[in-house]
């Protein structure tokens, strides 16, 4: 999901420029005030106890407030994200939002601040007042609600300057000249944002071969714990000792080795435009693993890829790759494949379901060539990258 904060003072003219960017990019609109009117005049649960804390002077809990947050985003699943006006105010509601995402399965792609000078934002304010007859556009107040912005939001924005979240944005110009920055600042984060894909498929069903080929077309990097781990072993290291008698029995290597390597990789090679993952994760414990690795990282699984080949047609395949040079231990044995295979369908078809169910999954057809293999892959591959960025 593209989410986004769109931050400013009283005048910055954020109201004009979130109606612009709603449209343009089909993001849910959240304003808590807005939202707070509208549970408040539908009589809801959550309205009754709004109305009743603003009728006592009070002012809304953040509880209350991140309760109308959450519905709205359950809400707006179908839209490409949400654009929040006017919040975070504090830092406190900087990281209630920023856990509020992370349980929902998501995180804020940047926060954009408009920028403007507080001469400019008087004379804006003030001019609002006399053409709208708004009792709080008054020098007085104005003066007040600009100093409470500067006091409470400052560590908001240093809270996203920290995370590299933080864009000012010049606010002064034309409606159009501001929002051609706004967009041009959105269009690159998008860009930034690593596409990581999960390729999985039977043993035999070409991810190897395919994973390669997309990384190199698609400037990823290719992730393969099974390469990973025979690195490992060849080097004979501690981590090869161990994992050897796996390997060769075609059994899991336990997961916190798998991950430490994973990891390394990751670091190391953090300047490309994601990963392709492939071999990882295997069971639906290891998808929440990589899922917990990937937000570390302030990024995620963007689409998963199942190549779909018949059982029989994996067992040729491997029981070929067993006379060549590239031939794995576990190729030799029929045994062993079969119990690969096995595996397979009672762990990592879990996989599949999960991301599935978060509309991440295609399944495509194995059969074929490479090059037309490679083909329906790369038109699978674009079409979840342009729902992306």
């Amino acid at each position: 999901m593209l989410n986004i904060a769109l931050f400013g003072p009283p005048g910055a003219g954020k109201g004009t420029q979130s109606a612009l960017l709603i449209e343009k990019y089909k993001l849910a609109y959240i304003s808590t005030g807005d939202l707070l009117r509208k549970e408040i005049s539908e009589n809801s649960e959550l309205g009754r106890k709004a109305k009743d804390i603003i009728d006592r002077g009070l002012l809304v809990s953040d509880e209350l407030i991140v309760q109308l947050i959450e519905k709205r985003i359950i809400m707006s699943a179908d839209m490409n994200g949400i654009l929040f006006d006017g919040f975070p105010r504090t830092l406190v509601q900087a990281y209630i939002l920023e856990g509020l995402l992370l349980k929902l399965n998501t995180s804020l792609a940047c926060m954009l601040s408009l920028e403007v000078p507080r001469k400019e934002l008087v004379t804006r304010l003030l001019e609002r007042g006399k053409s709208s007859g708004r009792s709080d556009d008054t020098a007085e107040v104005i003066n007040f609600r600009l100093k409470e912005y500067e006091d409470k939001t400052k560590p908001v924005a240093e809270f996203y300057k920290f995370r590299d979240k933080y864009i000012p944005i010049n606010g002064v110009g034309l409606i159009q000249e501001v929002f051609e920055r706004l967009s041009a600042s959105i269009d690159n984060t998008l860009q930034n944002v690593w596409f990581n894909l999960v390729l999985t498929g039977a043993p035999g069903s070409g991810k190897g071969t395919q994973g390669r080929l997309l990384a190199n077309k698609y400037n990823l990097y290719y992730i393969s714990t099974g390469s990973l781990l025979r690195r490992e072993i060849k080097n004979e290291t501690e981590i090869g000792t161990r994992v050897k008698d796996f390997m060769e029995s075609g059994e899991l290597v336990p997961d916190e080795i798998v991950i430490q390597l994973i990891e390394q990789e990751i670091k190391q090679h953090n300047n490309v435009k994601g990963f392709v993952f492939k071999g990882f994760p295997r069971t639906i414990v290891q998808a929440y693993i990589l899922d917990g690795l990937l937000r570390r990282l302030d990024s995620s699984v963007s689409f998963c890829i199942e190549l779909n080949a018949p059982t029989l047609e994996s067992i040729k395949r491997l029981s070929a790759r067993a006379k060549t040079p590239q031939a794995r231990a576990y190729d030799m044995n029929t045994d062993v494949i079969i119990h690969r295979l096995e595996e397979y369908q009672e762990k990592t078809l879990q996989v599949v379901d999960f991301y599935n169910k978060q509309n991440k999954f295609a399944s495509i057809d194995a059969i074929g060539g490479q090059d037309s293999v490679f083909e329906r892959l790369s038109n699978q591959v674009e079409d979840a990258m342009r729902i992306l960025r």
